[in-house]
Order: structure tokens, then C-alpha cells, then sequence
């Protein structure tokens, strides 16, 4: 929905305009519609706004409360504002607006920060109270909607990006523990980012900070609690199916258009037929397509669209389009790209924005109800010893995912197992191609995989969901904000209803792992709603060939010639490579090499397109 920000300084020196409107305009992308900011003295908040609900100046924001006591900026959405609003006239209280945003600041008015718990939504927000001369930055259950933060010069300074933060002045430092991470890890994980001092207000937490500095933190969701005092689900097919529709629906709340971001795999799929089943009329869907077989799903996309009589959308890229959609979505994402289809999701992106402000995405859906194959490694990790054990049978493992599998097998415990189940290479690898013998410490982590084992004890592929939920799935979920808000478009994850994600917590294996694909619960669900085509189609995702990108695409062979002098090679980590034998073996054909090279690279063009805008 919009883009937030802002600076309360500690010593109780006055905010500087300048810095703050500054600030708040590096994230026009964000909100393009209208920009407002409030400062009063040591206090000051930015907003831009994307109007989707109440798009009238009403919802201009900061929004400052009846009596002026409060002042809060808002990003995200409320899906079940309207129904407070019995509750707030019989309160005597008269709405001015039609925006989520009173709602939402009046409720913090009657019952203070318990009433968070109430609300179905994505947000981040910030409130100042003017009496108390106190802060509160909050964000949502599952960290749909980002929030940063930054301790410096005796102030605090906060933002929907990180970008922002180094627009005001936070020196933009790597930090080497986040280096450490990305490589091991593919990400910083926790509150943590890969740069000094920057941190994330963590999901299900708000922050307190009192005017001179002292500031608590306070868990305010546990999804461990919640699965351990869910009630018992009787019928967990026709409550799934119950909570997901609802879901669907509370998310196509909105005064503008919502459209669908559809790959052709089951869990978008499920959104769109969810849609149609409910009588939705008049959906766009929009989906990117491949010319290499082995990553196209678009056929069936489109297929499943015009069958339900919606509109269709597809792009492709290739080359120079897709070379700059590289570079632009790597300054959107503020780090080095990991996922790797970021400029792929950027250009779905674009040909939507004519058509809609808003999006729904299938993201969540394979960490909830167990939808990678790499989760079938956990089943019986004794048998990884076996696979170890045969890696030395070329045929076995001349295949990439066969070789992963052997790399994989390599490491010996099974905690370590679940932390390294989302990677792309392992500890015995980064020590072999780096030389770095030391792993990251992994605090948050292993912290999230104890909670993990007490839910799940003996059980590493349901401890792998938990895991994930708060780790892999916080990285996809940055990816669909930062790729989306890129183009002045909304993300909503109908998967992501916290009823869905406690519940989910509380079923049995079987409703997750039966058949070869996972997510049996929403295969058993959609088998009368989607054709069969569909429901047992290989699992693609959104992935690219990026090694037939590097090598044949002019565009990228040319930016490989600079990425073999890279200065990321006097880097810390680095040092002990050589870029220029790296990319000669590569274009030799050496493909094996790509699960160490596109981290290296996309850190190149990351540091080349972003790092030294703020250095």
C-alpha cells in the first residue's frame, strides 16, 4: 500500500526537514499517489502513498488522531476493517474517513497494542504519542510488510526500505556475519541484514522507544503457541477449503482492481479458481513465460484463464530486457538478488501495473503444506548416508539435482540438515570452493529450530516447515514486496492467513506428504476444482535458466568480462578466488560451477548497481 519512514532523535534536537522529505522520496516507487510527513520537534514521520482503500484525500497520510495526541504512518492493508465499525459507533465514535488507517488508529486509541491480535491484514506501522512522547514501530504476524530500523547518531531511523535509511545518512557498511549468511545461507535470517546496524523489526513484534532511547521489544504473535492451543481440527479437508476461499476473499477487498500473478502451478492456480468459484468476475491474470520447455507453465496459465472466461497477460525476456530488469529490481531488493527469478517477477509486474494496483501471489503455500522436494531428503536422513556413499558413481550424480543431493548428503548431523535444507550449497562446499572452514553462528536460526523440535520432536520435515515459515519464506516474502512496490503494485498472499498457518501447524503429516509432490491438503481440496493437467504437472515454480543466460545472451556475456575483475574479489570472503579462471571455466562448460557463481555474480552486480549509489 505505501511506503513509511522516519526519525526520532534521542539528544531532543529538532528534525531536519530536508533530510526527512529525503528520505521519504526514496521511496516514491512505494506510493506515487500523494506524500505527507509531520514533524514535531524530535519527532518526525514520512509517508507516500499507493491508494487502494478510501483513494480520496481522507486517507492522506500521516493520519493524526481527533483529540492530536497520535500520529501514525501506515503501510499494508486491514482486510476485516469494516467490521469494527458496529463496535466503534456503539464506542460513540463517528468515522470521517472510509480508510482502514482511522480504523486502525482508533483501535489502538480503545485497547492499545492488544488489539493487533484482531486484525486480519499485512502491516507495518509507526505511532507517536505526543503526551507520552513514545514510539511504537509494529509489523505484522508473518512479515508481509517490511520494516527497518537503524540506531545511529544518537537517533533512530526507520523505513518500509532499507534504501531509505542510507538516504538519510546511515553509513551503508557490509556486515561480515551477514556476508557470511548470504553465502552459507543464501540470506540474513532474524533481525539482521547483510549491512551493520540495519536490522528488521522482526515479524509478530513490535518496538517501544521512549524519547531518550529505551527501547523493549514485545512478541506479540507466537506461531508456536498458537499451533500448540489451536483447537482440534476434525475435518481438515472442509476447513481448509472453508479458511482458504475466505482467505481468497477477504484479500479482494479493495477500491481498485485486483488482478493475479499466475505461474500455471497449483497453488496460483488454486487462488484464480478460488476466485471463480466464488463468482469473482473480471480477474486479469498475469503470468511470464519461457522459451525453454523445461521452465514454461504459461500453457497451462492460460489455458485455466480463458476457461473461467478471465483475461489473460503474459511477457517474456530476454537479453537487454532482461539485463535491466536485473539491475532494477537488484536496487528494489536493496541486497544481492538470491532468488533468482527477481527480474523475471519484476517484468509480470510492469504489464500489470496498467490494469490493476494489486496482486495475489501463491507465495507461502510450499513452506506451509510441505511443496519442496528437497523436504523428501529429511524423511529418513539415514538414508542420506547411502546417497553420501554412492557419490562416487558419475552417472549418479552428473545430474545437477542428483549432484546437489550428494553435496547435500555430505553433512552429518540432522540439525544441521533442517538449517541447510534451503541452501544451495553446503558447509563442505563453501570450504572447499572458499576456503572458509568457519560457519555463521546462526543465533535466530537454531534458535527457530529449537522452538521447531519441542512442536515436532524426531520429525526434521515437519521441523523444516517451522523452520522455514520463519526463515526461506521472510526472503520470498521481501522478493514479492520489493518486486512488486517496484511498480507502485500491492502483493497479497491469500496462503498467508494467520488461521490457515496456525491450523496447518496442527495436522497431521499425511495431509502434507502423501503423493510425490507434497501439499496433499490442497491437491485433495482442488481435485474437483482444477484439472488433473494441472494438479499433477511437474513442479517449475518461477525458475530460470541462468546458466544458458550467462553464456549465450550478449548481454550477459559481456557483463561476465567485468565480473572477472570484479573489485567483489578483494572482498573479505572472496579473496582466495579467482574471477576470471571462474568464468573461463564456465563458458567451458562447467555448470556445476553455477550454485557458487550466481551468488558471487549477483553480489557483482549488486555492488555495481546499488552499493555505489550510497558509498
Amino acid at each position: 500500500m505505501c511506503g513509511i519512514n522516519g526519525i526520532l532523535k534521542f539528544n531532543h534536537t529538532k528534525v531536519d526537514e530536508h533530510q526527512l522529505i529525503k528520505m521519504r522520496d526514496a521511496l516514491e516507487h512505494r506510493g506515487p499517489d500523494d506524500a505527507g510527513y509531520f514533524i514535531q520537534d524530535n519527532i518526525g514521520l514520512g509517508h507516500r502513498r499507493l491508494s487502494i482503500i478510501d483513494t480520496s484525500a481522507a486517507g492522506h497520510q500521516p493520519f493524526i488522531s481527533e483529540n492530536k495526541r497520535y500520529a501514525m504512518v501506515f503501510n499494508g492493508e486491514i482486510y476485516n476493517y469494516k467490521s469494527f465499525y458496529p463496535e466503534l459507533k456503539s464506542k460513540g465514535i463517528t468515522l470521517k474517513t472510509s480508510s482502514d488507517t482511522e480504523v486502525l488508529l482508533h483501535l489502538f486509541e480503545l485497547y492499545g497494542m492488544a488489539f493487533l491480535k484482531r486484525l486480519h491484514g499485512m502491516f507495518a506501522f509507526a505511532i507517536w504519542d505526543t503526551l507520552e512522547k513514545k514510539l511504537i514501530l509494529a509489523r505484522d504476524r508473518m512479515g508481509v510488510k517490511p520494516l527497518y530500523y537503524a540506531f545511529y547518531q544518537n537517533s533512530i531511523y526507520f523505513a518500509s526500505e532499507q534504501k531509505a535509511l542510507f538516504t538519510a545518512g546511515v553509513p551503508l557498511e557490509i556486515s561480515e556475519s551477514g556476508m557470511d549468511e548470504y553465502f552459507f545461507n543464501r540470506f540474513v535470517g532474524g533481525e539482521n541484514t547483510l549491512y551493520n546496524r540495519v536490522k528488521k523489526v522482526l515479524p509478530g513484534h513490535y518496538m517501544t522507544l521512549e524519547n531518550n532511547g529505551y527501547t523493549t521489544y514485545t512478541k506479540w504473535w507466537n506461531l508456536k503457541s498458537e499451533i500448540q492451543n489451536h483447537p482440534t481440527i476434525h475435518n481438515p479437508k472442509n476447513w481448509f477449503e472453508e479458511t482458504f476461499f475466505d482467505s481468497v476473499k477477504l484479500r479482494m477487498v479493495s477500491d481498485v482492481p485486483v488482478g493475479v500473478l499466475l505461474s500455471g502451478g497449483l497453488d496460483s492456480c488454486s487462488i484464480l479458481s478460488s476466485l471463480y468459484h466464488q463468482k469473482f468476475e473480471n480477474i486479469n491474470t498475469f503470468n511470464i513465460g519461457f522459451a525453454e520447455e523445461e521452465h514454461n507453465e504459461s500453457f497451462l496459465a492460460k489455458k485455466i484463464t480463458e476457461s473461467y472466461k478471465y483475461n489473460f497477460h503474459q511477457t517474456k525476456l530476454d537479453n537487454d530486457a532482461l539485463f535491466l530488469n536485473l539491475a532494477e529490481s537488484t536496487y528494489y531488493q536493496d541486497e544481492p538478488l538470491m532468488h533468482l527469478n527477481e527480474p523475471h517477477l519484476l517484468a509480470v509486474s510492469k504489464i500489470a501495473k496498467p490494469k490493476v494496483k494489486v496482486l495475489l501471489s501463491g507465495e507461502g503455500a510450499d513452506e506451509l503444506m510441505g511443496g519442496y522436494v528437497r523436504y523428501k531428503a529429511l524423511k529418513n536422513p539415514s538414508l542420506l548416508k547411502v546417497v553420501s556413499g554412492l557419490s562416487l558413481m558419475e552417472r549418479f550424480n552428473k545430474k545437477p539435482r542428483f549432484d546437489k543431493l550428494v553435496r547435500y548428503s555430505k553433512i552429518d548431523n540432522v540439525d544441521d540438515l533442517v538449517i541447510f535444507n534451503g541452501s544451495n550449497v553446503y558447509p563442505e562446499d563453501i570450504q572447499r570452493f572458499y576456503g572458509k572452514k568457519e560457519m555463521p553462528d546462526n543465533v535466530y536460526r537454531y534458535k527457530i529450530l529449537a522452538e521447531a523440535k519441542e512442536l515436532y520432536p524426531n520429525n526434521p520435515q515437519r521441523q523444516a516447515l517451522y523452520f522455514d515459515q520463519h526463515t526461506y519464506m521472510c526472503s520470498l516474502l521481501d522478493r514479492n514486496d520489493r518486486c512488486t512496490m517496484g511498480t507502485s503494485i500491492e502483493c497479497r498472499e491469500p496462503f498467508l492467513d494467520f488461521r490457515l498457518i496456525a491450523g496447518l501447524g496442527t495436522l497431521d503429516d499425511k495431509w502434507f506428504f502423501t503423493g510425490k509432490k507434497g501439499k496433499f491438503i490442497l491437491k485433495d481440496t482442488m481435485r474437483n476444482k482444477l484439472p488433473d493437467e494441472i494438479l499433477y504437472f511437474r513442479k517449475i515454480g518461477l525458475s530460470a535458466p541462468w546458466y544458458t543466460y550467462l553464456t549465450e545472451f550478449p548481454a550477459f556475456k559481456e557483463e561476465l568480462d567485468l565480473f572477472a575483475k570484479s573489485p567483489i574479489f578483494e572482498l573479505p570472503f572472496l579473496e582466495n578466488l579467482d574471477g576470471t579462471k571462474l568464468v573461463a571455466e564456465l563458458r567451458q562448460g562447467n555448470s556445476k560451477l553455477m550454485p557458487y557463481i550466481m551468488p558471487i555474480f549477483m553480489l557483482h552486480i549488486w555492488h555495481k548497481n546499488y552499493f555505489k549509489k550510497f558509498v
